[in-house]
């Protein structure tokens, strides 16, 4: 499956805000909407997605509680915070800013 990309940890933890902004999730679920949406390109290993979510919860990002899953197993669903909203539009901001100078670097003549 040479089409999949590595995610930086900046832009992980982007993408994690991101999806659990819009409904709380567990983390297969989180790892399942983002490979989803980005039509396959992205996908986020467990060694990768349990870090960042212990890391966002960590910072007070995210927050996490225990229910049951769809298919009626216990699973940790992860919550958007008020401080994890205002990190995810400034986030958002320079992840804009960034692409942006990025896109200027590759189309120099």
């Amino acid at each position: 499956m040479g089409n999949q990309i590595d995610l930086l940890q900046g832009t992980l933890d982007l993408l994690i805000l991101k999806t659990v902004a819009l409904e709380p999730m567990h983390g297969w679920g989180i790892a399942q909407r983002i490979q989803q949406v980005s039509k396959e390109v992205l996908q986020v290993g467990q060694g990768s997605l349990y870090p960042a979510l212990a890391r966002l919860e960590q910072q007070g990002w995210i927050s996490s509680e225990w229910s049951i899953s769809d298919n009626n197993r216990r699973a940790k669903f992860y919550s958007l915070t008020k401080t994890g909203a205002r990190q995810l539009q400034k986030e958002l901001g320079e992840w804009s800013k960034l692409s942006s100078a990025i896109a200027l670097v590759l189309q120099q003549g």
